[in-house]
C-alpha cells in the first residue's frame, strides 16, 4: 500500500513539475525583437497612472528633501495623490517648514502642497 502512495505521490509531483515548465518556455531572440518593435511602434510607452503615479511623485518628493542635508525627513510623511502632495510630521526649526514646501513644489509634476508640518518641541516642553 504505501508502495503506490510513493508511486502516484512521485506522478504527481512529476505532472505538477511538468506543467509549470511548460509555461515559462523561451520565446526564440527573433519573435521576442519582431513583438517587441511592434510594440513600440504601435504606441508609445504609458506613463504610470493612479497609485503607481502617486508612489512615483512620492518617491521623487522624499528625495527632493533627502537631498537637503539640513533637513531631517525621517519625521516628514509625504502623501501624494494625482499631483496633489500634503507634507505631515515635524521639523526641528520653523525656518524648514517653509523650506521643506519649496522643496516639495519644485518637484515635476507637483500641482499643489499642503503643508501640515509642525516644529517640533524639546524634551521640557520649551
Amino acid at each position: 500500500m504505501k508502495k503506490t502512495q510513493v508511486v502516484a505521490l512521485a506522478i504527481v509531483t512529476l505532472a505538477a513539475a511538468a506543467s509549470m515548465r511548460a509555461w515559462s518556455q523561451p520565446q526564440n531572440a527573433a519573435s521576442a525583437a519582431a513583438g517587441a518593435q511592434a510594440a513600440s511602434a504601435e504606441a508609445p510607452a504609458a506613463a504610470p497612472t493612479g497609485r503607481q503615479a502617486d508612489r512615483a511623485l512620492r518617491r521623487k518628493v522624499y528625495a527632493a528633501i533627502g537631498k537637503d542635508k539640513a533637513i531631517n525627513a525621517g519625521n516628514i510623511g509625504v502623501r501624494a495623490k494625482n499631483g496633489a502632495v500634503t507634507l505631515t510630521g515635524t521639523v526641528s526649526d520653523s525656518a524648514q517648514v517653509h523650506k521643506v514646501e519649496e522643496l516639495a513644489k519644485r518637484v515635476p509634476g507637483v500641482t499643489s502642497v499642503t503643508n501640515k508640518l509642525a516644529v517640533e518641541k524639546p524634551f521640557g516642553g520649551m
